[in-house]
């Protein structure tokens, strides 16, 4: 039975806490109007490095400044973050039990280049959907909402820098070495867990 409707900001490779309110809600509005903060996981992910938690980072151009919307914002090819963040992901994942199968559906994204970063975060979301095989109920707003009627707002909840989800420990590739990292990016547990990843979402309990 379908949760309640929820409204969230964007997120690039969101984390469990993101995925599993999504996987939940009846609908969901992505809110593409509000005017874009800094060090959210709207332009930051975390996986599980080597040496622990590594935050992995979209460099970002505001055309209005501190004023530019979240769909207006540009993403920056100044420096190659794209090779560093896929070096980053196959040291985090290539020994992990699913990375060699699920690695093709990700490997584009770090590989074809893209204007705007709603766009670049959506079909990232889009590909996760079809993977988990989440039932698309998913609506973008290019106006900010201000009161949204009906919904439960979680825009800052799931993308602060504060933001933190309850997360059942599974094994991760250097869990043995670093211990439970919970609410990683969604790849950390597609990659670790595969096709049981869907049902893990379920008992993903937002703090």
């Amino acid at each position: 039975m379908a949760g309640e409707n929820i409204i969230v900001s964007t997120s690039y490779l969101p984390p469990l806490g993101y995925v599993s309110a999504l996987l939940k809600a009846g609908e969901t509005l992505i809110d593409l109007g509000e005017t874009y903060p800094k060090q959210t996981c709207r332009n930051h992910a975390n996986i599980y490095g080597p040496g622990g938690k590594q935050t992995l980072s979209i460099p970002v151009n505001k055309p209005d400044g501190n004023h530019t919307k979240t769909l207006d914002i540009r993403i920056s090819y100044a420096l190659p973050w794209q090779k560093t963040h896929w070096r980053a992901i196959e040291a985090a994942y290539n020994n992990s039990p699913y990375f060699l199968y699920y690695q093709d559906y990700f490997r584009p994204f770090f590989e074809n280049e893209y204007d705007l970063l709603a766009d670049f975060n959506s079909e990232i979301l889009e590909t996760v959907y079809r993977l988990l095989r989440i039932p698309g109920r998913i609506r973008f707003t290019e106006t900010y909402v201000r009161n949204p009627e009906g919904m439960r707002d979680l825009r800052n909840e799931l993308t602060a820098k504060h933001a933190g989800a309850i997360c059942p420990p599974y094994t991760q590739t250097f869990s043995e070495k670093h211990g439970f990292i919970p609410n990683l990016s969604i790849i950390d547990l597609i990659f670790n867990l595969g096709e049981e990843a869907a049902e893990y979402l379920q008992s993903v309990i937002l703090n």
